[in-house]
């Protein structure tokens, strides 16, 4: 009986109830809601919707390739969203309701920024959920805080979603390439080198991947949401008061974030420590708009320019005064910055075909070398030429900062003017445009004498015809072949080589002004990123044989790197039979951006993201070599950051050294290693910055002796960084200098 009644009650319920609850959602739709169509929408939702499935199978690659066991959902969903989008194109929706409609849109207004979400941090490589929960409430707010901002300016919600989803879009897209190029994340500083990434943007392969496709539908479907979105009829009061209010709230919060440490103190601030993590964990919107913050150079805390000479003093005994004395024993200085050169074995054991740098490991006699730290990885050249020709350290300069784009823009004391205060000529070399880095700017406020760059090696018009046909390697050496035939290793892919690169150094010495000493600096270009292609002018050599994966661009950049060890060693024996005295230094910038893969395995980790602060210091490290065709004492040194490099060099040569060259010489006994990802003593105990220690005071008294010569031209102590007698020649608004008298 009771089952009996079960079954009644069942089938009244599907007979009578569901019905009537049928109904009722019908009877709702059909007075809230009315779906309208046309047949030129119907047209071009179709045709939206087959293109865009077209582009996702013609890219079918991208989702099959992948090595996760939700590539075949994700590749569904690619499918299926062009057809969503198509319908969405095809089809309105209205509200009748005028009240609902008005919340409606309201509500919507306040979500969006969750697709948004999901559309860059999809960019991002990471699914929303996969963040922090600090991260997606603060990208979501970052995101409104923005809607509101042109809602109060235009008062239209259809303008504020589409004009934030495409900035939100592009910056995002931005990031997924730079990431994929480099390694590291796009940051705010990176707009201030968009010239030198002009110049190697051909070298690096454009297709999309499964994230930036899905990404890219993603927005589409924003844009369509957008342009279909109206702002309700609010009264003159409401669209007053709801205006005035976003407004004042998004001007309240930006100043209490800009302005004050509220926020920072409760932790809303970058991962300055490794900011790949602190976009994994905190999203891509937040991470970006974070770092805005930290643009702007503040005076350290207690800075006094009075003190910063017994900073110095304290820490250095004072010697004779520091008076140009010529001797006229001074050697030659050469010094190499070379592109990407770093010793991956270093990250861990793995085995080639053959040596990728016996030269550079047999170096021993008359020879200085080790380990250098350096403030990057995978890109930010200049940031490392910065520390080696300052002795500054730009971990004291806000977080992603470039210092030649921002700080160099007066004339600032240097190696060079140490050495140009001894009777030095100097000169500049960077086989590359002149356009990279602001390097022209930059080195006149260094000093130098004179500098070269490609545009001195090859005629601007090849140049110019090489970039208009696209870039190719291969076009750029046929040019080459044609017009400058005796130059057949002037070019490896396309780049020019460290062998003809040391044929210049060479050719330059050879034509000096045999009257001063001899001081070179030079950057190098052959190793550069861009490791997906290869070239018919270059061989290569180096395989890693201790896997069965075959990393392509590993082997390549190790390929390089062998042709690098024989340029140097040619270098090298050149000098080995010049007469005068010659010191060459020789040092990488930072490690190349290759197969994540291959760097993890090094590293014996799963994930490159999670590493412990001894396995992120590996990640800073480069070889350098000082070598003497004179004698000196050989020595290993095991830790050194690109900071001290410049002062061991002068050191070594035996020629003048400034306070501060003494300064820095002596600090690092205590520290040798000081540099973006943090500290670590001659114990060999490593820091974060974040960690207090017994070194915070000295690291403070650094910063602000740093401080008072790149920002304080007023009150800079000259006693410290200039040898008594030189003075800095000033940069006039020409681009020529001037020298008092």
């Amino acid at each position: 009986m009771n089952t009996a009644k079960v079954l009644d009650t069942v089938s009244c319920f599907f007979t009578a109830v569901v019905p009537k609850i049928l109904n009722i959602i019908k009877n709702f739709f059909v007075n809230n809601f009315e779906i309208k169509t046309t047949k030129k929408s119907k047209i071009t939702g179709a045709s939206v919707a087959a293109v865009l499935l077209l582009v996702v199978v013609f890219f079918n690659a991208q989702f099959t390739k992948l090595e996760t066991g939700a590539k075949w959902w994700l590749f569904a969903f690619a499918l299926i969203a062009p057809f969503i989008i198509g319908l969405f194109i095809a089809f309105t929706t209205k509200i009748k309701n005028a009240l609902f409609d008005k919340i409606w849109h309201f509500v919507f207004f306040m979500l969006i920024p969750i697709v948004t979400m999901t559309m860059t941090e999809c960019l991002n490589n990471i699914f929303i959920y996969n963040m922090t929960y600090l991260g997606f409430f603060a990208n979501y707010m970052v995101i409104l805080l923005f809607q509101f901002l042109i809602f109060a300016i235009c008062g239209s919600f259809k303008v504020s979603i589409l004009t934030v989803n495409a900035i939100c879009y592009g910056f995002a897209l931005a990031h997924c390439y730079v990431v994929n190029f480099r390694g590291t994340p796009f940051i705010p500083m990176d707009f201030f080198a968009i010239t030198t990434a002009a110049n190697v943007a051909n070298t690096y392969n454009y297709t999309p991947t499964h994230t930036i496709i899905i990404g890219t539908l993603i927005f589409i479907f924003i844009v369509v949401l957008g342009i279909k979105m109206k702002t309700p009829a609010y009264n003159l009061i409401t669209k007053i008061v709801s205006r005035t209010f976003m407004g004042t709230f998004f001007a309240c919060l930006m100043c209490l974030f800009y302005f004050t440490s509220i926020f920072a103190d409760a932790g809303v601030k970058p991962d300055f420590w490794n900011q790949s993590r602190g976009y994994r964990n905190y999203g891509f919107v937040f991470s970006f708009f974070c770092n805005t913050k930290y643009l702007y150079m503040s005076e350290p805390n207690g800075y006094d320019a009075n003190s910063v000479g017994d900073y110095v003093s304290s820490t250095v005994e004072k010697e004779e005064t520091n008076i140009i004395k010529p001797t006229g024993n001074e050697p030659n200085i050469i010094c190499i910055m070379n592109e990407s050169l770093s010793d991956l074995s270093f990250l861990g054991e793995f085995t080639t075909n053959e040596d990728y740098m016996p030269f550079m490991r047999s170096l021993t006699e008359n020879t200085v070398k080790g380990n250098l730290y350096v403030p990057v990885i995978g890109a930010g050249t200049s940031n490392t030429e910065f520390e080696f020709l300052t002795g500054h350290s730009t971990a004291f300069l806000p977080s992603g900062s470039n210092a030649y784009m921002l700080y160099v823009k007066n004339p600032l004391a240097s190696l060079v003017s140490t050495l140009e205060g001894q009777g030095y000529s100097s000169w500049a070399f960077h086989p590359y445009y002149s356009t990279g880095w602001n390097r022209v700017s930059v080195y006149e406020n260094l000093g130098f004498n004179s500098y070269a760059f490609l545009e001195n090696l090859i005629d601007v018009s090849i140049l110019n015809d090489y970039t208009k046909n696209g870039s190719d390697a291969e076009y750029l050496q046929s040019l080459i072949d044609t017009y400058y035939p005796d130059r057949n290793n002037m070019l490896l892919r396309q780049y020019v080589s460290d062998s003809y690169n040391y044929d210049v150094i060479i050719d330059n010495y050879e034509n000096r002004d045999k009257s001063k000493p001899y001081f070179a600096f030079n950057v190098t270009m052959q190793n550069h990123g861009g490791y997906s292609k290869g070239a018919s002018n270059f061989e290569e050599k180096i395989q890693i044989t201790s896997t069965n994966t075959y990393y392509n661009k590993a082997n390549r950049y190790l390929s390089l790197v062998k042709a690098s060890d024989d340029a140097f060693k040619n270098l090298i024996e050149y000098f080995s039979n010049v007469d005068e005295p010659t010191v060459i230094c020789m040092f990488g910038d930072h490690q190349p951006s290759i197969e994540t893969d291959f760097i993890a395995s090094l590293l014996g980790v799963s994930n490159i993201n999670s590493l412990s602060i001894e396995q992120e210091q590996a990640r800073h490290v480069t070889p350098f070599f000082i070598w003497a065709n004179f004698d000196i004492e050989e020595k290993q040194i095991d830790k050194l950051s690109a900071n001290y490099l410049s002062s061991y060099v002068l050191d070594i040569a035996g020629v003048k050294l400034t306070e501060y060259n003494k300064y820095l010489l002596k600090l690092s006994e205590t520290l040798p290693v000081i540099d973006t990802v943090g500290y670590i003593d001659t114990n060999n105990n490593y820091y974060k910055w974040s960690d207090k220690s017994e070194y915070t005071e000295i690291l403070s008294e650094y910063e602000k002796i740093q401080y008072n010569n790149i920002f304080d031209s007023e009150h800079k102590d000259n006693e410290i960084f200039f040898l008594e007698g030189y003075v800095m020649p000033e940069t006039l608004e020409d681009g020529t200098e001037e020298t008092e008298q």
